[in-house]
Formats: structure tokens, sequence, C-alpha cells
């Protein structure tokens, strides 16, 4: 194989024996080096961990690798596991942080981590996870990140030699090798270059059509139109409903492959799939987390089958998921971060943007910017086109079950292992003595809560050490025997209730009478848990349990069809069904706590059991895919 200089640059240090890490722009790829390490792993006989932000990804990249490498080829994440002792293993980043800190010697036999999207150290959700397993990284394994275009990688990569005392080699690639060429509707008119881009007091609309048949005939298809809403995503792909994308043969052939995958996935009789089918026979879909699961995979698969030609999407269909196309949109520049609407990040424009180009069928790829001068300013579009992306911040907030971890090994020394994070090796000294006071201020909660007494951890704090994110209200109810008295319905429930996230004025609907005692059981609890946390300045504060979903929940466990569940509540269809995986997840790290009684651990058992089927059961959607 012949490869691009920065891949073969990274190779070479890969064949010395070096950890690396990429940076490169989307679709410059990447992952061929990646394939390169697990190749030459498993002619060395060497393990190789893979890790990935999201399930999605994890998913994809077990059927791309599965395809490649065969049974070699193994996944873990919290709802799948699939031949998990194999040489290549993949999982999502928070197994490989658990496994790190719960179980190091389950990674003895792996000498490659392979990190994708490791820029993700700094979203703030999720970026702790990654920097813990850096920071806790086992010395014999070698290092592999592969990130997006940031200007600080050797900042972070010099940070990760100053505490493995071992070097890592940095592989900058700033080309693409599809051009990007971008343009911009502005006052209904397409412009190719910014600086065309005036103010105005009069915007005239940017019309949906004046666009589309610009890209049409420039042969800019197939395109991928992002939006920052999944509302929005449906609406405008009904918007194109008079267009017809395809010609009579290629409508023959995406009707007779979507009628096939809906039939393997049991989707023919779902609504959703049905509202779908009218806009897949013009070679218009759209894709966002709302949707089953599974009709995502159909659109997926359309896709990549090249029959369909616009697809309206949410952001997460740009992270790491190999779909390119020959053109991307912006329906705006604007979109919710965390806690308000701001101006998009460069990095994550040309996260979006860089799917635009098809390596080896385009010359080039074209990027089109829907530009309203009531939402943005002119020189805004300029800054985060042209800026420079943002550099790698740390997101360092470790939660509970970490530090009881790290308490378990190092007692009150583990103060000592936050100078070994990067949120040290970048921060100043009042935002360093501000993280210490955190870590301090949470390990004097988890004594005062009776997670850590004597210097040691409490039969609470086993449990707590095992529920990731929801620690204290699972390790109270569990300590007040309130879990052990739940039967199997109630289980699922309490779950369910301690992921779910209503939305912005979600009502709660009318509990069942067991639920609504529950229910009053963790608001207290929750409460007691929010006063001690106000008290010692902690931030944010631990998730309270919604139960949104606890009727919809009962009735899945109860056996009902998923469309009969479905009208107990009014959360998105592939919402109900994440949030009932994320359920099995921590019923699973329940059950793994050692101090977990066997009559508990078999009611859970049976819990998984009833929950784990049918549309949820995403282990069998990815063996049957």
């Amino acid at each position: 194989m012949i490869y691009d200089p920065f891949q073969q640059e990274a190779i070479d240090h890969i064949n010395r024996g070096h950890s690396v890490i990429v940076s490169a722009p989307t679709g410059a790829g990447k992952t061929a080096i990646a394939e390169h390490v697990i190749d030459t792993s498993l002619d060395k006989n060497i393990g190789v961990i893979y890790t990935a932000p999201i399930k999605a990804l994890s998913n994809q990249k077990f059927r791309d690798f599965q395809g490649k490498f065969k049974d070699n080829i193994g996944i873990l994440t919290g709802d799948v596991s699939i031949n998990a002792s194999a040489p290549v293993l993949i999982m999502t980043t928070e197994i490989f942080r658990n496994k790190v800190l719960d179980e190091p010697a389950s990674l003895d036999k792996y000498s490659w981590i392979i990190f994708d999207e490791i820029h993700y150290i700094d979203n703030p959700e999720r970026g702790t996870v990654w920097e813990e397993s850096l920071i806790f990284l086992p010395g014999h394994m070698n290092l592999l990140g592969l990130s997006a275009t940031i200007p600080n990688i050797k900042q972070l990569a010099a940070w990760v030699e100053s505490i493995h005392k071992k070097p890592i080699q940095v592989v900058v690639e700033n080309k693409r090798p599809v051009p990007l060429h971008f343009f911009f509707q502005y006052q209904n008119e397409i412009l190719d270059r910014a600086e065309r881009l005036k103010k105005t007091r009069f915007a005239k609309p940017n019309r949906m059509n004046t666009l589309i048949d610009y890209i049409r005939q420039k042969e800019g298809l197939p395109c991928i139109y992002f939006v920052f809403g999944r509302r929005r995503a449906e609406m405008l792909a009904q918007e194109l409903l008079s267009y017809n994308f395809l010609t009579g043969g290629e409508k023959t052939e995406i009707t007779g492959l979507f009628n096939s995958l809906c039939e393997r996935f049991d989707l023919s009789g779902e609504k959703t799939a049905q509202d779908l089918y009218p806009l897949v026979q013009r070679g218009i879909a759209y894709h966002h987390a709302g949707m089953l699961p599974t009709l995502k995979e159909v659109v997926e698969r359309l896709f990549t089958s090249r029959l369909l030609k616009v697809i309206f999407t949410t952001e997460t269909f740009a992270l790491g998921i190999n779909m390119p196309s020959r053109s991307v949109i912006f329906d705006e520049l604007r979109k919710f971060y965390g806690h308000y609407v701001r101006n998009l990040k460069t990095r994550d424009f040309y996260q979006m943007a860089g799917r635009a180009g098809r390596r080896g069928m385009d010359k080039e790829g074209f990027v089109y910017c829907r530009v309203n001068p009531r939402r943005i300013d002119p020189e805004d579009v300029k800054h985060i086109i042209y800026g420079n992306p943002e550099q790698v911040k740390s997101q360092l907030n470790s939660s509970y079950a970490t530090l009881l971890n790290l308490y378990e090994k190092h007692g009150d020394e583990l103060i000592q292992i936050y100078p070994l994070s990067l949120h040290y090796y970048q921060s100043r000294r009042n935002e360093q003595k501000e993280a210490v006071r955190l870590i301090e201020s949470k390990i004097k909660l988890l004594r005062e809560t009776n997670c850590i007494a004597d210097n040691a951890l409490t039969d609470k704090g086993q449990f707590a050490k095992t529920v990731y994110g929801y620690e204290l209200i699972l390790s109270g109810l569990y300590a007040e025997n309130v879990l052990e008295q739940l039967d199997e319905f109630a289980l699922g429930v309490i779950a369910v209730a301690s992921v779910f996230e209503p939305r912005k004025n979600q009502e709660l609907p009318i509990l069942s009478k067991n639920t609504r005692g529950l229910k009053r059981i963790c608001d207290e609890f929750y409460d007691s848990i929010k006063a001690k946390e106000r008290r010692y300045r902690i931030y944010p504060f631990s998730k309270q349990p919604f139960f949104n979903l606890s009727l919809a929940t009962e009735a899945w466990l109860r056996g009902s069809e998923f469309d009969k569940v479905l009208r107990f509540t009014d959360t998105d269809e592939g919402e109900v069904v994440r949030y009932l995986r994320m359920g099995i997840q921590v019923l699973r790290e329940i059950s793994d706590a050692k101090v977990a009684s066997y009559i508990m651990k078999d009611r859970i058992k049976e819990t998984i059991r009833v929950m784990n089927r049918g549309i949820v059961n995403a282990e069998k959607q990815l063996r049957e895919g």
C-alpha cells in the first residue's frame, strides 16, 4: 500500500516502537495508521484496544474492522459484548477508563491503545474520561492518538510524555487530500467568497430550492445537510418532497434495499419507517438521535450505497462515522453549547465540513453555508471558517467513583495524583488551587456520607465506586436497603430514572403508586445530597433521577410491544431506546458491585433479561447487522 507522507511518517515511528499522536483534518486518512497498528500487532500476536468516544462509532468500527480482520475483532460497550477476549478489542473510552481503574490486570495482554478522536479530551461532558485514561494508562501500553486539527497538539503530547516518561512522537498534517471549496447562500444568492458577505438591515430569505438547484446543477450530489435540531431535519427533508433525485433504476434499487433492510431489522410495520419511505423513493432521508437505532442504521446503509442523494442530519453524523459526500451544507453557523447558543467553534465546523469530498472519488469537496445576517454577523462567519482551530483545554472534573477507586489504592495520597493531570499542566496557580479544593471537598463529602470511614472504603463506598455518574443517589439507596427491597420492575424504573434527562418543560406523567413512593424516597435523598454539595461548593451537582419514563419502562418490562410503550411518553422513540439501554448498563454496574447481595444480583439478571429484548437489544442489532 502506498501511504501519504504523514501516514508513512507515523507508521515509521510505530515500527520503531514509539507512541504517536497524529493531528490531521477529517477525511485525511488517519484510520489507515490505526489499521497498520492492528495488522502488525496481529502478526506479532499482541493485543490492541481501540477506543471511540460514542457507542455508534464503536459499533461502526467493529463492523468495518470485522470485515477486514474477521474473528480477531471483539467489542465491549455498556450495551454489547461480542468476542470480548479477541486480540483486537473495540470499546468506548468510558469502558477503558473503568478497566484501568477497576481491573488493570485485564489489560496485561494488550500492548497498544488507539484513542480515536483524542481531541475529545476537551469535551465538557466526557473529556474527564479521556484525561483519566491517559493519566492511568498502563506503562506497558503504547499509544496511538488520532486527532482532528488542533494547534496545541505538541502540548498534549508533551503532557503525556511528562507523566509516562517515554517519548511521544507528533505527526501533523494540515493539508486535506481533497481540498474544500466554500460557498455562501446569502440574500438568496450563492456567493463563492466570504468577502462578499456584507451587513444589511434588510435580509431576503434564503430559499431551499435556490440552493438545491444550484448544487444539483453543479453536480454536487450526494450532499449532507447539517441541522442543529431533530424536528428541523425532518421538516427540511419534507420540504424537498417535490424533488426526485433518482433515475428509474436507482428508485427501484433503493426501494428494494430499503424494504429488505426494514424487514431484516423488524421495521416493516413501524410508522417512522413508513414516514421515511416517500422520501427514500426520491433519494432523500433524515438521521438524528430521536430515531430508532435500527432505522438510523438503515439510513446509514442507504447512504453508503450512494443511492441517497440528500441527507438531513444532526452533527453526530460527522463524528468519526465514515460517510463522506461530495457536498456539505450548514443550515446555520450557530448551535447550542450546553447552556446557550453561540457561534460554531472552528474545530466543530471542520469536523462537519470534513465530510465533503470523497477520497479517491472527488477532486474537491464543496461546503455551503446558509448565512442569515439577522442571526450571525458576516465577520463571525469569516472567523469560523478562516480562524485557527481552538486549542484543546482540560475539562477535568473527576467523578466520585473515580476518587473512590483511587482512594482505595492510594488513600489520602490520591491528591498527589492531580499534578499529573492535563488540567494542572495547562492551568494557572489559582485554577490549580481550586481544582485541589474541589477534590478535597469531594473526599470530605464521601466521608460525611459514610462512603469512606477509618481511612478505608465502607460497603457503601465499595458499591458507589462501580456506578460512575450516579454514585451518591444509588449508594444511598443501597445503604438504606431500598434497592434490596425493590422487585424486578422497580429496579428497571430506578435505573432508567437515574440516567434520564427531561427536555426543557417536559411534564411528569401521572405515576403508579409504587413509583410515587420510590420517587419520594429519591427526592429526599437527592435534596440531602444537593444540600451537602452546595455546602462544600461542589459543582456541578450530582445528577437528579427523573421519573418521566417510568410508565413506559414498566410497560416495556411487562412485555408490551414498543409502539404501545410509546403511548406512555412524549419522549422521542430513539431516546426511549437509548435510555432503556443506558438503564441496562447501570443495572450491570450495580450487579458488578462486590457488596451487592446474590438476591439483588439475581433480580437484576431477571430485569435485564426482560428489558434487553427486541429493539432495545443493541447486541442483537449489531450481530444481525
